[in-house]
């Protein structure tokens, strides 16, 4: 594929409450551009305050896809993300406008920006329950250690507290014969079709957990709370995917008597700091990644783009 017949996409990546959503939009008015987010709980309906999804006063000042579109009920996988990321993206570009993607779920962003290709692998519910039941009955470093056994990358990679992609990282290889780091890796020796851009705010860690405790007061200020309720009396419960969102576990189990309100709270506020680390070591070992002084960053942004993207300066 000629240079000259990539797409150009923008990319904001970084961990929670980094100032993506502010930079992006940023870079979508100075540009004319359109944002494309790239959050695994933003797809969500009915879920506005715990996955701190731009509010409508932002999203007036600039178009925004792939947010509030699946039901809370739905399991949504990075292959279904990745197949409409790239006809959205496209889309965006054949209007000549920039794309922007926004977010922090880093699957999702590699898989748009290396091109990933997911082939159809069969499931087996049998072996998930089995699975699922080993980790009730000895814990998610159970599953650890047997995805090590044959898959240590992946092992390393993956943290415990994720089950559901450590079971289907075991899953892939009992199916196919093959790791699953292995085919991501092939996957990504194919030429990408786009020309990436890619920055992620940094703040110092002091700072960074401080915005994310202060972002938590807020979002119960806004009614965190009742919106659980709301969807709990909608029908959600415990154990759906998109109810694992860090926020709405914590306040799940607040809701069933299992915790004070005060341990919901500080629950979330350490889950997210957590989060938030994993996110920044995911995004850091990515040398395309440039980090940017929160003091500058919507400038340096600019400058970056005016160089690599021309055609948009």
């Amino acid at each position: 594929m000629c240079m000259d017949k990539k797409i150009p996409l923008a990319v904001v990546a970084g961990p929670t409450a980094s100032g993506k959503t502010a930079l992006s939009i940023e870079i979508a008015k100075r540009f004319g551009g359109e944002i494309v987010s790239a959050d695994s709980m933003q797809i969500y309906k009915y879920m506005d305050i715990g996955t701190a999804k731009p509010t409508a006063e932002e999203r007036a000042q600039c178009v925004h896809h792939l947010i509030d579109f699946a039901e809370p009920d739905e399991i949504f996988s990075v292959a279904q993300y990745a197949e409409l990321a790239h006809a959205v993206i496209k889309d965006i570009y054949s209007r000549g406008r920039l794309p922007v993607m926004c977010g922090g779920t880093g699957l999702y962003i590699n898989s748009v920006v290396d091109d990933i290709t997911f082939g159809e692998t069969e499931t087996d519910i049998g072996l998930r329950d089995e699975l699922n039941a080993l980790a009730e009955r000895e814990g998610n470093e159970r599953l650890i250690e047997i995805l090590a056994g044959f898959d240590p990358v992946s092992a390393k990679r993956l943290h415990p507290n994720n089950r559901r992609r450590v079971i289907r990282a075991i899953e892939f290889y009992r199916l196919t014969g093959v790791p699953i780091s292995e085919h991501q890796e092939q996957t990504k020796r194919k030429e990408s079709r786009y020309r990436p851009v890619m920055f992620c705010i940094d703040y110092d860690r002091r700072t960074l957990y401080e915005r994310i405790d202060k972002r938590v007061d807020i979002m119960l200020g806004q009614g965190l709370t009742d919106e659980i309720r709301r969807l709990r009396d909608m029908g959600c419960t415990a154990d759906m995917n998109s109810m694992q969102g860090i926020g709405y576990k914590e306040f799940f189990e607040y809701l069933d008597g299992k915790c004070s309100f005060e341990e919901a709270v500080e629950n979330v506020k350490r889950g997210s700091r957590r989060y938030a680390k994993r996110q920044l070591t995911w995004f850091r070992r990515d040398g395309r990644i440039i980090m940017l002084d929160p003091k500058t960053a919507a400038d340096d942004a600019a400058s970056v783009i005016e160089r690599e993207f021309p055609e948009f300066a």
